[in-house]
């Protein structure tokens, strides 16, 4: 077990997922990523061409980008719906949706930030420790915000105000999310948010959804998302207050 965490960890750091988009020394962009616990995904080499690499029907295929409905999360057992002017895609270990909106990073314009992000992984995988969805819902939200709008991207993140923290329902499971407005030292500042729930599939694990909005967007893509979120197979469960 120990081994094959070890493994999806590697590959989630390697594809990276996120809230911005680097680009390649041709200055082509490349796909939605993320700074992680341990370097940016720059350090290690964005993979080029405009997505992450994953199994396909061929050698060079990409992941396919869903333009509408709902994206999947074949781990955790999950759908994630596709908001108006966002686009999603299925991870190895997960499943994301990246803003279409793109601008130059404002700490750094040599990388290309999107307007928004949000990503679904096991929290084993993210290193969030916690028994409940609230204990890990509380403690990943730092490192998410730091993921989302601190380092280079937007400068530091000078401060945060909490917006909220609740238990909600998601896909028929008991969950709790912390959202946060992330005051960032240069360009815009973000609301951050941390979903937590087990999986519909695996009971026993616990995911998380990360997400990361600029804040001259509506804050009810957040809410959108995470009522939106359903089983897999079909399942009724939408996100609300329990």
């Amino acid at each position: 077990m120990g081994a094959a965490v070890a493994v999806v960890a590697a590959v989630l750091a390697s594809i990276g997922v996120g809230v911005y988009a680097l680009t390649d020394d041709d200055g082509d962009r490349s796909t939605a990523t993320s700074q992680r616990q341990g370097g940016r995904d720059d350090e290690r080499g964005a993979p080029e061409g405009g997505g992450p690499e994953r199994e396909g029907d061929g050698e060079g295929d990409e992941p396919r980008r869903v333009e509408s409905g709902a994206v999947t999360d074949s781990l955790s057992g999950i759908s994630l719906p596709v908001p108006e002017g966002w686009y999603g895609e299925e991870l190895e270990v997960g499943a994301a949706l990246t803003s279409k909106e793109s601008y130059d990073c404002p700490g750094d314009a040599s990388k290309t930030c999107v307007k928004g992000g949000a990503y679904s992984a096991p929290a084993v995988v993210l290193g969030t420790r916690g028994g409940t969805a609230e204990e890990v819902a509380k403690a990943d939200i730092a490192a998410n915000a730091e993921e989302s709008y601190g380092g280079e991207a937007y400068g530091r993140i000078t401060s945060h105000d909490v917006l909220a923290s609740k238990a909600v329902t998601v896909a028929g499971q008991k969950g709790y999310l912390v959202r946060w407005r992330a005051v960032t030292q240069e360009g815009s500042d973000g609301f951050v948010q941390s979903l937590a729930f087990p999986s519909p599939s695996r009971p026993d694990q616990i995911v998380v959804v990360r997400f990361g909005v600029d804040t001259d967007q509506r804050q009810t893509v957040l809410d959108e998302i995470t009522e939106g979120i359903e089983v897999a197979e079909g399942g009724r469960g939408s996100g609300q207050d329990v």
